[in-house]
């Protein structure tokens, strides 16, 4: 197959700028409008509002709530006890709290993540290869405590480095929201 010198070119530019976004994305520069809608995009067909973001009540049910996108479970939120037969068993696997920011199950309760730029309670201080890093090794960090159900990171190995890429320049895109979600509680003996 025969491509031509501005064809080469193109292609040339096109793996040029493809790496230096990922490149700047991981520098801390700011990423590409395009690099920002992609993240945007995957965001929301990935579901990750679905528990990353507390939800108000509207006359359609319950819907993100538009002033703290991806916020996690809000800090003050006030979880009810978890009846001591609802889970096991030929029983519940799981239940979750209104929002679907906190989830119990065999493992304890896990919280939904801050996941806005927030550099406290949130993404902030984090650069994108250790944001990729957590989601390939479903670890904090990449090297810290195991990301907990029902965060569906073993299948995040569907997307490639460049939109795990563009999912962190989205998050990082978003307003920061000041919110502390709380640790893991460890399953009662």
């Amino acid at each position: 197959m025969h491509i031509s010198a501005h064809a080469q070119v193109g292609l040339v530019l096109a793996v040029v700028t493809g790496v230096g976004s990922q490149i700047a994305a991981a520098q801390g520069q700011p990423a590409s409008a395009e690099q920002v809608r992609r993240g945007e995009y995957l965001v929301r067909f990935g579901g990750c509002h679905d528990c990353h973001s507390p939800k108000t009540m509207t006359a359609a049910g319950p819907a993100p709530d538009a002033t703290r996108l991806l916020s996690g479970h809000r800090a003050d939120a006030k979880l009810p006890p978890v009846p001591a037969d609802a889970l096991g068993p030929g029983r519940w696997g799981a239940i979750t709290n209104n929002d679907l920011t906190a989830w119990a199950g065999p493992w304890g309760i896990s919280f939904a993540a801050n996941l806005t730029p927030d550099k406290n309670t949130g993404l902030g201080g984090w650069s994108a290869s250790q944001f990729i890093q957590t989601m390939r090794t479903g670890k904090h960090l990449g090297i810290g405590r195991p990301l907990l159900p029902p965060m569906p990171w073993q299948d995040l190995d569907a997307l490639t480095d460049q939109d795990l890429t563009a999912v962190f320049a989205y998050l990082m895109s978003l307003k920061p929201v000041d919110n502390q979600v709380p640790p893991p509680i460890p399953p009662m003996k």
